[in-house]
Formats: structure tokens, sequence, C-alpha cells
């Protein structure tokens, strides 16, 4: 079982899907096993995938080099009402090419602007229906 985001590297992935509205991914590794970046909303916020920088198709089928997540509050906000919020940028390398996948968060500053991994059962639960 992957931890976190960065244990991605040295596992190959043989599919990735986006929710319709931007707001989870599905990774499936070789192994069948199942993870999902998210938000697990809890009231006065929004996290949702601003941008995705690469082609999700150089990720397929072959070893993940880099997996690394980094994240700032210091690039501008894109709204001048966003009282708090979180950039995280979550990047992907393989021998083809390289994703950066930008996420944005943004909240009354009570609340979390943190995107979640987790491990999906069998049946595909985890307690996020998109």
């Amino acid at each position: 079982m992957l931890k976190t985001f960065e244990d991605l590297k040295g596992q190959t992935i043989t599919n990735i899907s986006v929710s319709y509205h931007y707001a989870a991914m599905i990774f499936t590794l070789d192994n069948g096993e199942r993870y999902q970046l998210y938000h697990r909303q809890d009231c006065c916020e929004g996290v949702d995938i601003e941008d995705i920088a690469g082609d999700l198709d150089d990720l397929l089928n072959m070893p993940i080099l880099l997996a690394e997540e980094v994240s700032n509050s210091d690039d501008p906000a894109k709204s001048t009402t966003d009282d708090s919020y979180t950039w995280t940028f979550y990047k992907l390398s393989t021998n083809r090419g390289s994703v950066t996948i930008r996420w944005y968060g943004s909240s009354n500053g009570y609340y979390s602007e943190s995107v979640d991994w987790c491990k999906l059962d069998s049946k595909g639960n985890t307690g996020y229906d998109y």
C-alpha cells in the first residue's frame, strides 16, 4: 500500500482518470491497486484541479521516476476574495515525459485547503462521490 503520493516513485501506472469537474483523479497501478487524489469536502472551502501541464499518457506503462508534492501560499491568489488559499503541485515523471498537476484550494481560513491521497477499496469506495 502506498501511504503518500511520493510512494508512486518506482511504480507503474496503467490508467489515470480525471473527474469531469476536475475535483479528483484516480491512478490505477499495474498490480491492480487504485489510488485517488481528491479533497475531502468539509464546509466553506473549495479545492480543485486548476491545470494539468503535460500529457498524462506519458506516465502510463512506464516506471515513475519522480513523484513529488509541493505546496505554497506565496503565489498570488486566484481571487481577491479568497481569505486563505494554497497552491499544491503534483509532479510526475517517466522516461517518456513529465506532468504537473496544479491544484488550488481556498477557504475562509478555518478549513483545510489540502489535497487528500487514499487507496480505493475493491469496490472503489473512498467516501467521496464524484
